[in-house]
C-alpha cells in the first residue's frame, strides 16, 4: 500500500525546520506532498510560486517529495488528491494547541483526515518565520535557521527598492 502524506503551511519563508521536517516525513512516507497554502487573509512576503520553487530546490534529491500550491481549504485538496495523512510540526504547547484545535477542524469537515503531529528538532525550536523576517529586515545574521538559498532570496527581497 503506497502511503501518501501532506505537509501544508505557508513556509513563507522556508526555514531550516520546515526542511528537518519534510526530510522526516519523506523518510516515513512512500510519498509525501509538500503543499504551499495561499491564503487570501494573508500577506506574503514571498509569493506562492516562489516558495515552491525554494522548497523544490531544497527537496530535489528526495524522490518521494512533490511541491505544490493551494487556494483552497487543505481538505478540499486532500480529498482530491486521495490524500488522507496530514503532518504538520509543533514546536512546543503553543503549536500543539493551535493546530489541535486545526486538525478538530478538519476532523469535521472532513472525518476520514488523520493529522500526526511531529515535533521538531531541538535546534529548530525556536525558530519563526515572522522572526526570520524581522531579522533579516534588520540584515541579521540567518545561519542555521534558514538554508543558504533562503537566506540569499530574503536579502534580495529585503534589499529590493521600493515602488
Amino acid at each position: 500500500m503506497n502511503q501518501k502524506a501532506a505537509f501544508p503551511g505557508s513556509f513563507d519563508p522556508p526555514t531550516s525546520g520546515h526542511i528537518n521536517i519534510i526530510q522526516r516525513a519523506a523518510s516515513i512516507f512512500d510519498e509525501l506532498i509538500v503543499i504551499i497554502a495561499e491564503n487570501k487573509q494573508k500577506k506574503y512576503l514571498f509569493t506562492a510560486e516562489e516558495r515552491a520553487s525554494m522548497i523544490r530546490e531544497l527537496v530535489k534529491d528526495q524522490k518521494n517529495v512533490s511541491v505544490t500550491t493551494c487556494d483552497c481549504l487543505i481538505v478540499d485538496y486532500l480529498k482530491k488528491m486521495g490524500i488522507k495523512l496530514l503532518i504538520r510540526g509543533v514546536r512546543g504547547l503553543e503549536d500543539f494547541s493551535y493546530e489541535f484545535e486545526l486538525s478538530m477542524m478538519n476532523r469535521t469537515l472532513d472525518p476520514e483526515i488523520e493529522t500526526i503531529f511531529m515535533t521538531t528538532d531541538p535546534e529548530y525550536f525556536v525558530i519563526r518565520s515572522s522572526s526570520i523576517k524581522e531579522l533579516a529586515s534588520f540584515n541579521g545574521n540567518l545561519h542555521g535557521m534558514v538554508p543558504p538559498l533562503v537566506a540569499k532570496a530574503l536579502k534580495n527581497k529585503y534589499n529590493e527598492p521600493s515602488t
